[in-house]
């Protein structure tokens, strides 16, 4: 009785050797219709689940479909507020970058880039980068000594610029609710594009005012910042204000005075104005305008030394003879005396 018998049965071992509890997971294989999303985005230990969910939805769309806050808050069921900071997650984290773009016609939209891999893409472009953490950019140094400027035997070796891959990007034109933000891959410009840009002309001579006028709409209102090709439209019409005597500053407190709050369109706005409140020439002015619109001057007859006021000196109304009854009249009448010699209009003695 004091040992111990180790003969009872064991308990029978099941079939399935996985835990009675836990992730059980059931796969079946794609053969369309489907999106590969890796694990560093599916497992990230700091995004939050609805930018977890809104990546996965952003990587499954096509390039162009409209993904600004109002559609993603529409589709996903959930707040734009919610929308809004499940999206600056995703920048934070390298997913997503949102850079303001101006199209050919002058539109400035918002370009949505999406990366489905973005520690892969920055380290074609950084090859230290190794997270999906926001990092600055690397600071641009010389690639090798300085050269003296006057030593011409000593060649310049140029720098050669990192080359990022393209990535995938999804292009809307309605996102205005959505706040913008520089791409997270750094790219550096061609050597040529350093140093200074040179000057381009704008406009003919003739417009040359009128060009410089609209430049310097932006020193009275930063939202009035005009590009050369829209100062181009809109230099022949400031000509046409300037032709009609317009001031300068007429024409810049027309063009200035009473924006609204919201310009969202300032080219829109400049050409409405110069089109729609265009003033009309000057008049010519006329003789009685010159003199200030008062009646006509006195003038002292010829013939009698009556006065009178006429615009022009000569005879008076009763001196002056009719037309038709001109030819009629003596020489001694047109000379301005009468028969016995006296001049008219004269009392006898």
């Amino acid at each position: 009785m004091a040992l111990k018998q180790l003969n009872a049965p064991r308990r029978a071992r099941s079939a399935d050797r996985r835990s009675p509890s836990g992730l059980v997971k059931i796969s079946e294989p794609h053969s369309r219709g489907f999106t590969v999303v890796g694990n560093h985005l599916a497992q990230h230990p700091h995004l939050s689940g609805l930018a977890i969910g809104l990546a996965t939805h952003l990587q499954s769309l096509p390039d162009g479909a409209r993904v600004d806050i109002r559609t993603l808050s529409t589709r996903l069921r959930e707040g734009r507020v919610r929308v809004a900071a499940a999206l600056r997650e995703l920048e934070q984290y390298g997913y997503l970058a949102r850079p303001r773009e101006r199209t050919a016609d002058g539109r400035v939209i918002t370009r949505i880039y999406v990366y489905d891999n973005p520690t892969a893409t920055r380290s074609k472009c950084d090859p230290t980068a190794a997270s999906t953490r926001r990092r600055r950019p690397p600071v641009r140094r010389p690639a090798g000594p300085p050269v003296d400027p006057g030593n011409s035997a000593a060649p310049a070796t140029p720098a050669t610029p990192a080359t990022p891959a393209a990535p995938v990007t999804t292009d809307t034109t309605d996102t205005t609710d959505t706040p913008s933000a520089p791409p997270e891959a750094p790219t550096e410009p061609p050597a040529e594009a350093a140093g200074p840009p040179a000057a381009v002309p704008t406009q003919l001579p003739e417009h040359a005012p009128a060009a410089a006028l609209l430049a310097g709409l932006r020193t009275h209102d930063p939202r009035l910042m005009l590009s050369e090709r829209d100062i181009r439209r809109l230099a022949p019409a400031v000509a046409e204000w300037l032709a009609r005597d317009a001031s300068p500053e007429a024409v810049r407190i027309a063009l200035t005075a009473g924006l609204p709050s919201e310009l969202h369109s300032p080219v829109a706005v400049l050409r409405y104005r110069l089109a729609e409140l265009v003033p009309p020439p000057l008049p010519v002015p006329t003789p009685e305008a010159v003199r200030g619109g008062g009646p006509p001057p006195f003038q002292t007859c010829d013939a009698c030394d009556r006065a009178f006021r006429s615009p022009e000196p000569g005879l008076c109304g009763e001196c002056r003879p009719d037309e038709a009854n001109e030819a009629a009249v003596s020489p001694l009448a047109r000379a301005g005396l009468r028969g016995d010699g006296r001049p008219p209009c004269t009392p006898a003695a």
